[in-house]
């Protein structure tokens, strides 16, 4: 069967109505270069709160993108930024198992986006990632539900699984191991992933997909730090 060509009025479920996404317009802001702060961290921080303070939902969701050395190959995923420091994002995972953790001991460059539907706002992140410290990890695992602390024990990220059962008796090993204990070390394959960012994109849309975009570049030379240039949509 020759699979069917999905258009921008082919519905996406059965029973859904047709939609004309094609003709969707971008006109909820704009975004000039006096809007912008001469730091990217800056800037960000004041989009991330306006989107915080509105109806995006779950803004701190980002697809991180890394990329395996030598072959090249790339994978994508979806996490939570959970902290925005001086130096960068900060997320956390595992860093022995997962996927990720297999490409960033190859090629720390990374890749960051954000999309905000509801303002029409796409952040993009350039950079090198670094591991955070782990008393600097214990800080943040500390705040996780105890079942998240002991997921992360338990779970070897990505590898496979002979069935749920499995996932769960090592839960239950973990359980027994920390049982009566509310304080949980941090495990050491476990942490938090700084991306220090070289380049920054603010991107906004606008109508007639002539969007507004601006683009910061790490650069020694110019003021603050850091280039500020507008791109073409």
């Amino acid at each position: 069967m020759t699979p069917k060509k999905l258009t921008a009025t082919t519905p996406v479920a059965p029973g859904a109505e047709p939609t004309s996404s094609q003709a969707d317009q971008y006109t909820k802001s704009a975004l000039t270069h006096t809007d912008l702060s001469p730091d990217p961290l800056t800037q960000f921080h004041t989009w991330f709160a306006h989107a915080q303070s509105t109806s995006v939902h779950q803004p701190e969701t980002v697809c991180l993108s890394t990329c395996e050395l030598p072959s090249g190959r790339v994978s994508s995923r979806y996490v939570y930024l959970k902290e925005l420091d001086s130096l960068g994002f900060v997320l956390y995972s595992n860093w022995a198992t997962s996927r990720k953790a297999r490409d960033f001991s190859t090629n720390p460059r990374v890749a960051l986006a954000f999309w905000w539907r509801e303002l029409e706002r796409q952040v993009r992140v350039e950079g090198v990632a670094e591991r955070v410290t782990g008393a600097e990890s214990q800080v943040y695992y500390d705040t996780r539900i105890r079942g998240s602390r002991i997921g992360a024990w338990a779970s070897q990220q990505s590898c496979v699984l002979s069935g749920r059962e499995e996932l769960e008796g090592r839960v239950g090993d973990v359980e027994r191991r920390f049982e009566g204990r509310e304080e949980i070390p941090v495990p050491e394959f476990w942490g938090g992933l700084r991306v220090v960012p070289e380049v920054v994109e603010f991107w906004q849309g606008r109508e007639s997909r002539l969007h507004d975009r601006f683009m910061y570049t790490k650069d020694e030379g110019a003021e603050g730090g850091w280039r500020v240039e507008r791109l073409s949509p």
